[in-house]
């Protein structure tokens, strides 16, 4: 090696020596947050977490962190984050979720290989523990055009499965007209409704790709994030029998990074006898109008490209249109 090359080379060993690796912990927040920040602007990736948003995740019945998170930190500063989530079944495998990144000027020292292998390491036994026996896949995502990540997990066996897309409509466009379909009556989602909203959330799911059931334990979790707005929720009924809902969250990080408000639509779905007679474009309708109304500027949300119930033109129906696309990928693993 030249002598110029191996220079350089002892000197990025000797700053990642001052790196140091442990959990992440709820005071980390704030860096954290910040350190998502600048990954965003970076890769020109649209997810933004607020303070308030990662610290819900501790809460999440199914994340670790003390086992299941790291963050990489020079002196006091995250600059590199790994997650692990498991999942509500292993059926037919157990699909554990990563989500991680490394800031962009400390890319390119391998960091973001160090942190799969990481992943991979302490999937292991967080999944034996919920599901011995059973096998085990890894999951990650990036955004579609973001080769260094796309590269970056190839070279270490992960393989493309799936594309979703991510959606927005701007609120001052005209919006679809809110009429009910006949003999349906749209209605708040108050707590007492909650129960009827999970049962018809998996019911609705169960035939899309990667999805398990929510549990009480983590429709409990999701209810409960300081980003759930009641109302930007409804649910449809014919009689008493529920048959489709929509779930709406409001994101103080969104509003902190980008000056405006955005309605993301964190879940919407139609009970399976109840499709193909416009519930969803009723909800959809009216979760838009009452964003509209209480000041919010958009409306995103994500969507599977290859949904097997035909979201996507329902979406685009609706005024949505897309900005990104993100691949998952998933790497089988010794369970």
């Amino acid at each position: 090696m030249p002598a110029g090359r191996q220079g350089i080379k002892l000197a990025r060993m000797a700053r990642d020596e001052a790196l140091s690796w442990r959990p992440i912990e709820r005071g980390d927040v704030e860096g954290w947050s910040a350190l998502i920040a600048a990954v965003q602007v970076a890769d020109h990736d649209r997810e933004y977490y607020g303070v308030e948003g990662l610290l819900d995740l501790f809460q999440d019945p199914y994340r670790d962190f003390p086992r299941g998170s790291v963050g990489i930190f020079d002196g006091t500063a995250i600059v590199g984050y790994g997650t692990l989530m498991s999942r509500t079944a292993a059926d037919p495998e157990h699909q554990m979720r990563y989500w991680g990144a490394v800031h962009p000027e400390y890319r390119g020292r391998g960091l973001g290989g160090r942190l799969l292998d990481w992943a991979e390491s302490a999937a292991v036994p967080l999944h034996r523990d919920r599901y011995p026996g059973r096998p085990l896949a890894l999951s990650t995502y990036t955004l579609s055009g973001n080769r260094e990540a796309l590269a970056l997990h190839e070279a270490h066996g992960y393989r493309p499965v799936r594309w979703f897309h991510g959606m927005a409509r701007d609120l001052s466009a005209p919006l679809p007209e809110a009429a009910e379909p006949a003999g349906f009556e749209i209605v708040g989602l108050t707590p007492d409704a909650w129960e009827h909203a999970r049962l018809l959330r998996n019911d609705a799911f169960r035939d899309h790709w990667g999805s398990t059931e929510m549990t009480p334990e983590s429709w409990a979790h999701f209810m409960a994030v300081g980003a759930y707005r009641s109302g930007y929720s409804f649910i449809a009924y014919g009689g008493d029998q529920p048959l489709g809902f929509v779930i709406g969250h409001e994101y103080e990080g969104v509003t902190e990074a980008t000056g405006h408000r955005d309605a993301y639509i964190a879940l919407v779905g139609t009970g399976r006898a109840a499709r193909k007679r416009g519930v969803a474009f009723g909800l959809l309708s009216r979760v838009l109008a009452a964003a509209k109304a209480a000041g919010c500027d958009t409306a995103s949300l994500g969507v599977d490209a290859d949904s097997p119930t035909g979201a996507l033109g329902l979406y685009q129906r609706a005024g949505f249109t897309m900005e990104h696309t993100s691949v998952t990928h998933l790497k089988s693993l010794p369970g």
